[in-house]
């Protein structure tokens, strides 16, 4: 089959779409037709060897985690699946960007319902169970203030509308430019970051400070620079890793990789289906284009998701 292939670690601009052998599905595996997947800030990081410490990879490595197609065999022990049911899936840390990929019955593997095509569905699993992950994490209610930074990203988009649906006042960090974007989403107010600073900005709009911060751009000690813009007691999420102690009663709350609980990604595929969750394509890219659809994701700016189309 074809597949973007990195052999060993390397820069991403020396990657390629190249023959791969076609993966076998284990027992307890499927294996699906994949029609299209999408891009992930950590594919960049497995590519390169930049989070190797934490997430060893087996090379030759097909890159991508997120996929939606079709079922194509089912694997000893599998019940529930059968050849030809539509699917989404989050594979693990390699395997999506190819003509076909394995995944494993679970949270991590949903049937795609009838109204979202491909190319939305492989948007999904792994910012929309992130997201999920993230507000189940700090417990967000309705009527509590959010602040997400960095709204307009794969993870940004689905925590503003999911906050939004849990009855939250959202409020988005933007430019201008999206502003109009992110209220259509649920947003009730936009800070931008490229004119305020947004921490200001959110106080004088939430004097004493926001419930919740959902920060999905910092990591490390400037994590403690977000966290001022939450009230004493108030709560920081955030998918990457920072202080312990945020230098004031803010609790710190980070998940390194999401736990998915059965259902959650099912839901997610609902209500995309019926229109209550927007999936934003940013870029789209054929597979033959998939080494520039990579390049592309690490150095431009792309509001929602990178998606590459196999079928």
């Amino acid at each position: 089959m074809k597949a973007l292939v990195a052999p060993d670690y390397r820069p991403l601009d020396q990657i390629s779409v190249t023959e791969h052998p076609t993966p076998t599905p284990a027992p307890g595996q499927v294996l699906i037709k994949v029609e299209a997947a999408a891009l992930n800030p950590l594919d960049l990081a497995l590519i390169t060897g930049a989070a190797k410490e934490m997430y060893p990879v087996d090379h030759p490595l097909v890159v991508g985690m997120d996929t939606a197609g079709s079922i194509a065999e089912v694997g000893e022990g599998v019940s529930g699946y059968a050849a030809g049911d539509p699917v989404l899936a989050f594979t693990g840390n390699a395997g999506a960007v190819g003509e076909y990929t394995v995944a494993s019955p679970g949270p991590l593997l949903a049937r795609r319902p009838e109204g979202l095509d491909s190319v939305h569905a492989a948007a999904i699993p792994e910012s929309g169970l992130t997201t999920v992950c993230l507000l189940r994490a700090v417990r967000l209610t309705a009527g509590e203030n959010v602040l997400v930074v960095g709204a307009t990203g794969g993870i940004g988009l689905y925590a503003v509308q999911l906050a939004h649906a849990l009855g939250a006042r959202v409020i988005a960090t933007s430019t201008a430019q999206d502003e109009a974007y992110l209220r259509g989403l649920g947003a009730d107010d936009i800070v931008d970051y490229k004119r305020t600073d947004v921490v200001e900005e959110t106080l004088r709009m939430v004097p004493g400070g926001v419930d919740v911060v959902v920060d999905v751009v910092n990591s490390g000690q400037a994590l403690a620079g977000t966290a001022r813009a939450a009230r004493p007691g108030g709560r920081l999420v955030s998918p990457l890793f920072g202080p312990a102690d945020l230098g004031r009663d803010v609790e710190p709350v980070y998940i390194g990789s999401f736990r998915a609980e059965p259902g959650d990604l099912d839901d997610l595929a609902a209500r995309a289906a019926d229109g209550r969750l927007h999936v934003e394509i940013g870029a789209r890219y054929p597979l033959a284009d998939a080494a520039q659809a990579v390049t592309d994701f690490a150095t431009k700016h792309i509001r929602g998701k990178a998606v590459v189309t196999v079928a």
